[in-house]
């Protein structure tokens, strides 16, 4: 087989993964605010929190190309900054910082200490920092522990020492902290279990008299060594530690949770124990017991608290009580632990309280949270119970403790950061019938925090004002009146006949006595020189001086004025008869016309003057647009005036054009580009070099089927361009990379648009669509996808869309939770006092677990026009849907059916279940009602289902099987043991099936109709555990798998002719199995490791006029796509842009670039466009060398890697 592949995709992601791993809190900037850094898949994004308006905005964020295991900070004695401390994949101890003038991670350290990957004896899976940042503890699951040691040099830079070893083989390590002892030695707590004599006896004895061990390792600074200091049994089911204040601030030692219970212990002291309070009411089971699965410690002056939560999502707020001496003074020693309900929020992955009084927790499914604190429930009325009454010798005769949830009191929810982690399926459809290009819609998160969520390529919009008018206005203006104005002052709207003049002020009126001409309609409108106001018409210029005196340049006779532009300085208009007339400012203010005319070729359809530069006198260049379709550049300087500079030839007449200087990705500073928008809805955007008048690196984009119309506005603080076709584009420079973004606004198409700025609107726009104005502003210009929500009763597992309504069908089902036909008993039957009776929302409180139970539906859910769920059905008996699909049975005359599969009392794991279940429904009102018609019990729950040939096709086990619809139930027509372990997915072409196997990749089948035989003819060679598969054409499959790779299979030529040859098949039955398979083998095309695991994918465009692509999601929220090659030159460039990148700007965390995209298999046919992105990103002498390696200039490979994202995608 060839080593290079005749197929390569360009990988890319569209939105990052948005499930947390981890985040943590410091002064990463070296100013008092402090910011939060979060991981999530291989990223890490640094967050800065907003405590006035309640709200966290990214700053930056940055792939490290290796898996994130964890991250700390820490801060050397004495300084005022923080750096981070990375446990990653790479087998190196890595410490970076932020740098907030360049908004960059720069790397301080790398070390390495072992073997890559993450392996069970590789340290870096826990991370400990001692509070005083004079150490820092790495350490494996099993036997190894480094201990650096960091330092400072001479010149105030970050030291770190060789690592010292603590390690103890045959021992696992369950959790890790550092204490807080003030200045003594560094020490760190572990919680371990020597598995050394379990491995030894057979019996199993050994196993069961295991103990599970506090652990203290002490770091001796003075001889420089590690020593193991005390260890002490703890409860074999404890599971994590929290870090006690020592020091000044409090008493030193570790909480360690357990099942039930927390105790706190230290090495001077008697361990105390409070229990872990449990849900009280009619639906809980109160024999369950809870865990802490995360927590946070936070040190006030002179006290501290904790909060630790349950898998419930219950916060409980623990303190301790300190002896006291003679004089009252607190010492060091802890007198009783103390713990009482707090709040309740979703079930995080971390939490972190801010000093700013704010808790942002990082949810393990669905929406991240940042609440305010209100109290700190000190003085409510919640039941505190104390160590006292909890003695740990008595563990077996205490009672549990009890509490009743109650709706939050202590915190108040400020901001919802979007997340679509899990995200299950996703189908990309165009529902909308006024949009062009098609929305995503995907199912994601789990239990009652689920979710359809619609995504849209767009920015988001508020709407100030909207107001109609007396009749359809053609343009818009607003001007201020002097040049010192901060805020604009009129709005000029230009009608068919005349004009109208509005003021800005408390509320907008109409004026006239501005000296604005009212009786035809406006050109332009311009604030000129230092207080006077320039208004062009058809007929004429009219100048208005300050004093309302007002000078008129009439047009020449037989000719009108058909195209104008101005700045604060310059005029040009352009006649009917082709002719340029070229006006400048003189130094008295008035308006002096140049003397020669410019006759142009053709007609002018268009024209635009710069801004006069920062200390110049005039704007060096006019733009001219002709119907012939060229585009030139004229000369405005005194010694050449409106001679030819450059022409620029098109293909459609231009619309629109704007001269502005926006900042550039290259230089660092801005550039000079010329806009150009075309009457065929196409833009585009050129560099105008300031010197020569050269037009040189041009961009384009399909804005929609009108003629483009361009305007300069100011968002967020810089220059962007507002371009109208169809639709509503802004384009603008991203915050991060400098380079320039082209995005669609969430809004009605509008007909024209002008900035506009009051008091109460610091940095709108103003349009006008049809009879309306419209004043809105654009808040957000980080994300460029539009999420709308819709609730969803329980985790969803498959989706399927009406076959003509914008319908979608929804199976749902939630493992060990009570099932709504159980609840309502439960709370029947029951005589509850009243305060146990209460339900509560289960979006917040989650829903009352049971082992062995499932509660399961089938939703119905319209994300077009009333955006709900129009109806659920609720599965029975303890049955959960683990399939849907939408049938036309040819025996039915091609009616539709909806088919469910469910499964009855189904144990995941161990898997086992009772049966199988086919349930048929039949369409009603357009799709929102379904009748139930008949249900036929099988063996197995059939896990995938496809309409196949007027008939049903389902994978039941191991088994391949057609059935049709009976009267009573379904008829089996027939049956194939085509794969070995499991069927989970079949897509289908012709008579052509591909059946997935849970964890032996692909099998091609063909189906012989007149012999009525499935044939199974082809297989691959690897075992891949396959979670999701499309076709991408007859021959070649794309899918994922379970560890996170996406691969390209194709069935040979030969192969692929023969299976569909005409007659019974029977050739393919005969042949020879080759090693108990299919007789055939597929090929790899493609493979590579995208660090997420892919649950959906399809072959799809995501723009209107985009080429098909390879649209795949990920479990934790990641969108991405793989798009085809075309040109092998391009592939060859794009491998040689990638070879560079990883010599000069290797990853981050020190993983080798080439391994991590090849963790199971080696990356093939693929190239990482996530790395070709990070040259955007990089110090301009380090792009000027890889161009140079590359033989190409800086502009040309960012317009390749740009180009390649937004041809097909955003």
């Amino acid at each position: 087989m060839a080593t290079t592949s005749s197929m390569f995709m360009y990988c890319l992601t569209i939105q990052p993964p948005t499930a947390i791993t981890q985040a943590i809190l410091g002064q990463f900037a070296g100013t008092k605010e402090q910011q939060m850094v979060t991981a999530s898949g291989s990223r890490l994004t640094i967050h800065r929190p907003d405590p006035s308006q309640g709200k966290i905005n990214p700053l930056f964020s940055q792939d490290v190309f290796g898996i994130i295991r964890t991250i700390a900070a820490f801060r050397l004695a004495g300084s005022n900054k923080d750096y981070i401390v990375i446990g990653s994949d790479s087998g190196r101890i890595t410490i970076i910082e932020y740098a907030p003038s360049q908004n960059r991670f720069n790397r301080v350290h790398l070390e390495t200490f072992g073997r890559s990957g993450v392996r069970r004896v590789v340290p870096g899976q826990y991370l400990a920092v001692d509070p005083k940042g004079r150490a820092c503890l790495l350490a494996s699951v099993e036997k190894n522990k480094l201990v650096y040691v960091l330092n400072r040099n001479a010149q105030a830079e970050l030291t770190i020492s060789s690592p010292l070893e603590a390690h103890k083989p045959q021992t696992l390590v369950f959790a890790l902290a550092a204490l807080d002892v003030g200045y003594e030695n560094p020490i760190f707590a572990t919680l371990e279990a020597e598995y050394g004599e379990s491995d030894q006896d057979p019996t199993g004895q050994a196993y069961q008299d295991l103990e599970k061990l506090l652990v203290y390792y002490e770091l001796d600074l003075g001889l420089n060594h590690v020593v193991r200091k005390w260890t002490e049994p703890v409860d074999r089911s404890s599971t994590i530690l929290f870090q006690v204040p020592g020091g000044a601030d409090g008493p030193s030692g570790v909480l360690v949770c357990s099942e039930d219970s927390i105790t706190y212990r230290h090495s001077n002291q008697d361990a105390l124990r409070v229990p872990i309070p449990r849900r009280r009411g009619v639906l809980e089971n109160p024999e369950r017991k809870r865990h802490i699965t995360a927590g946070v410690m936070h040190k006030m002056r002179g006290a501290f608290f904790f909060l630790l939560q349950t898998e419930d999502g219950d916060l409980f707020k623990v303190t301790m009580d300190m002896v006291e001496d003679d004089n009252g003074q607190a010492t060091g020693e802890v007198r009783r632990l103390k713990i009482k309900y707090f709040d309740t929020v979703p079930p995080a992955t971390s939490l972190c309280i801010l000093k700013s009084g704010f808790l942002f927790t990082t949810s393990e499914s669905g929406n991240h949270h940042f609440y305010q604190f209100e109290k700190l429930g000190d003085d409510d009325n919640e039941t505190e119970f104390e160590s006292d009454n909890y003695p740990i010798d008595q563990l077996a005769q205490n009672s549990p403790a009890y509490f009743h949830p109650r709706p939050a009191e202590n915190v108040n929810l400020v901001e919802s950061i979007d997340s679509m982690n899990p995200l299950i399926n996703c189908k990309v459809l165009n529902l909308l019938a006024e949009e062009d290009a098609p929305q995503i819609y995907s199912i994601c998160g789990s239990n009652a925090r689920s979710s359809l969520r619609t995504l849209k390529h767009g920015l988001s919009i508020s709407e100030i004002v909207e107001s109609e008018l007396p009749s359809v206005p053609s343009a818009v203006w607003t001007t201020k009146i002097t040049r010192e104005d901060e805020y604009d002052a009129y709005i000029i709207l230009s009608f068919a006949n005349g004009t109208l003049v509005l003021s800005i002020g408390e509320t907008v009126e109409e004026v006239t006595d501005t000296g604005f001409l009212s009786t035809a309609p406006t050109l332009a409108v311009q604030q000129l020189g230092e207080d006077s106001l320039i208004q062009v018409h058809p007929k004429g210029i009219r100048h208005i001086q300050a004093d309302r005196r007002v000078n008129e340049w009439p047009a020449p006779q037989h000719r009108s004025i058909v195209a104008a532009t101005t700045n604060e300085r310059q005029v040009a208009v352009a006649l009917s008869s082709g002719e340029i007339v070229y006006f400048e400012m003189d130094s008295d203010g008035s308006l002096a016309e140049y003397d020669e005319k410019r006759e142009m070729t053709g007609t002018v359809t268009c024209l635009s003057l710069g801004d006069v530069p920062q200390g110049r006198v005039r704007s060096s260049f006019l733009a001219v647009g002709c119907d012939d379709s060229t585009v030139r550049i004229l000369s405005l300087d005194p010694d050449s005036t409106l001679e030819n500079k450059s022409v620029q030839a098109l293909t459609s007449p231009p619309s629109a054009l704007s001269i502005m200087a926006m900042a550039d990705s290259i230089s660092g500073g801005s550039t000079l580009y010329l806009h150009i928008g075309l009457y065929s809805g196409v833009y585009l955007r050129t560099v105008l070099d300031e010197i020569t008048g050269e037009l040189s690196d041009t961009r384009t984009r399909f804005l929609g089927l009108k003629p483009a119309k361009l305007f300069k506005v100011s968002v967020k603080g810089q220059t962007a361009v507002l371009a109208l076709s169809s639709r509503p584009w802004l384009g603008y420079t991203d915050v991060q990379t400098n380079s320039f973004m082209l995005t669609p606004l969430d809004y009605v198409g509008l007909e024209w648009g002008w900035n506009f700025s009051s008091e109460q609107c610091l940095e709108g726009m103003v349009g006008i669509q049809g009879q309306n104005l419209r004043i809105f502003t654009i808040e957000d210009l980080t994300s460029n996808l539009l999420q709308q929500s819709i609730s969803l009763a329980h985790t969803p597992r498959e989706f399927i869309k009406h076959p003509e309504y914008p319908l979608f069908y929804v199976i749902e089902s939630d493992n060990n939770v009570l099932a709504e036909s159980t609840k309502a008993s439960l709370l029947q039957s029951s005589d509850a006092v009243n305060g146990d009776a209460i339900t509560l929302p289960p979006e917040h409180f989650g829903y009352p677990r049971a082992t062995g139970h499932w509660a399961s539906c089938v939703q119905i859910v319209d994300p077009v026009s009333t955006k709900s769920v129009v109806s659920t059905l609720t599965l029975e008996d303890n049955e959960a849907a683990v399939s849907i699909a939408a049938v036309p049975f040819s025996g039915q005359d091609d009616e539709t059916f909806l088919i469910v599969g469910t499964a009855k009392d189904m144990v995941v794991s161990p898997r086992s279940f009772s049966a199988g279940f086919l349930h048929v429904y039949r369409f009603h009102e357009e799709g929102k009602e379904l009748e139930f018609i008949h249900k036929t019990k099988i063996e197995q729950p059939p896990l995938a289902l496809l309409p196949f040939q007027g008939r049903l096709l389902a994978g039941v086990g191991p088994d391949l099987r057609i059935y049709d619809l009976g009267m009573k139930q379904m008829l089996r027509k027939c049956q194939t043991a085509a794969v070995p372990n499991m069927i989970v997915g079949l897509q289908t072409q012709g008579s052509r099936i591909i059946v997935s196997d849970v964890r032996e990749s692909v099998t091609y089948a063909v189906y012989k109709f007149q012999e009525n035989r499935l044939i199974p003819f082809a297989d691959d060679i690897v075992a891949r555990w396959t979670t999701c598969t499309t076709m991408v054409d007859y021959e070649t499959v794309a899918g994922g798998d379970k560890f996170g790779n996406l691969w390209l299979l194709r069935c040979p030529q030969k192969v692929s002719e023969e299976a569909d040859e005409e007659g019974s098949g029977a050739h393919l039955i005969h042949e020879r199995q080759y090693l108990s398979g299919a007789p055939s083998r597929l090929n790899l095309m493609s493979h590579f490791f995208p660090h997420d695991i892919p649950t959906s994918i399809q072959k799809t465009q995501l723009v209107a006029g985009g080429r098909d692509i390879l649209f795949w999601t990920g479990f934790q929220g990641t969108l991405g796509m793989m798009i085809p090659f075309v040109s092998r030159e391009d592939v060859d460039f794009f491998q040689t842009l990638e070879m560079q990148l990883k010599e000069q700007n290797p990853p981050l965390a020190g993983r080798d670039h080439l391994a991590y995209r090849s963790y199971y298999a080696p990356v093939k046919g693929a190239i990482d466009g996530d790395l070709c992105e990070t040259y955007l990103l990089l110090p301009g002498d380090k792009k000027q060398m890889i161009a140079g390696e590359l033989d190409r200039s800086v502009r040309e490979i960012e317009r390749k890697i740009s180009d390649m994202r937004t041809r097909v995608a955003y």
